[in-house]
């Protein structure tokens, strides 16, 4: 979409530099903007200029970093590792695959795939504009013995710092609902795979079962927010995820846009009565 990335200056971090903490990168190429004079877009259920919201994504989770992992775990009753295990089980990643997870976050992703690739695993490749997360996950990766598996780069799913036909894979789990555009984020993932590479998307979506929608806006609105003010100290980063869970497209929607975006065989399957989804695609 007209942004022009230098991929000779990628940021990339590994074993040697572990010691310093990863910092943002001032090179990083800005997602598209709106018009002059004043695009919005939806940061939950607020109204703001599109401008605005990438950054304002990134205080929540420079917020919420130190404690990420541990809320995922206690609001999801650790429901989110057996849908993060699902969306891998059904990619099936392979040793000699190289494969980027976007908004990646702390790194589980990574890590999950590393233990299914085993030891003749190329480096899985992880992207997030957030650096405090960035640096969450490196500290794991220290303390896992991963840090020769995983190269840590700091860089926006809308303007992807990687050149065309680059990956066997690229995978996003519970970030895509963050980014300011959708459609650019899932036209970058298609760029950089190579021709039959495929796209897997992890996201909470739209609860197709009777009265556990209800349940589920009750204990999103209500017990979200406390849980988060709580062991996370931020009760607003949280009841902004309630809010951008409902501002995302249900299943069939995002399955057009991916159709839109050049991917091909697309399908979709639904977690735990459609509270997550998984959506699978191909370039072809």
């Amino acid at each position: 979409m007209g942004v022009k990335r230098d991929f000779n200056r990628l940021v990339h971090y590994g074993p040697q530099t572990m010691a310093q903490p990863i910092e943002s990168d001032p090179t990083i190429a800005p997602g598209p903007q709106g018009a002059p004079g004043g695009d919005t877009t939806h940061f939950g259920y607020r109204t703001v200029a599109e401008a605005e919201k990438a950054g304002m994504v990134r205080e929540v989770f420079d917020a919420v970093a130190p404690k990420y992992d541990l809320m995922n775990d206690l609001m999801s009753a650790g429901i989110h590792r057996l849908w993060k295990g699902a969306m891998i089980d059904w990619l099936a990643p392979r040793a000699g695959q190289s494969i980027v997870d976007v908004a990646s976050g702390t790194g589980d992703i990574a890590f999950r795939m590393l233990e299914r690739m085993g030891a003749a695993a190329l480096p899985v490749t992880i992207c997030d504009i957030n650096a405090e997360m960035l640096n969450v996950g490196r500290n794991r990766a220290i303390d896992k013995g991963r840090l020769d598996g995983i190269n840590w780069i700091c860089g926006n799913a809308e303007a992807l710092p990687f050149p065309d036909m680059s990956f066997d894979a690229c995978t996003i789990a519970f970030g895509l609902r963050n980014v300011t555009h959708i459609d650019q984020a899932i036209a970058e993932a298609r760029r950089v795979l190579k021709p039959g590479g495929r796209w897997m998307c992890l996201e909470f979506s739209k609860v197709l079962v009777p009265m556990l929608d209800k349940l589920y806006d009750a204990y999103s609105f209500r017990a979200l927010p406390w849980l988060g003010g709580v062991v996370a100290g931020d009760r607003e980063a949280y009841r902004y995820l309630a809010e951008s869970i409902r501002r995302f497209p249900d299943q069939k929607n995002l399955a057009s846009r991916m159709e839109a975006a050049g991917f091909a065989q697309v399908k979709v399957r639904n977690l735990s009565g459609g509270i997550a989804a998984v959506h699978s695609g191909w370039r072809i």
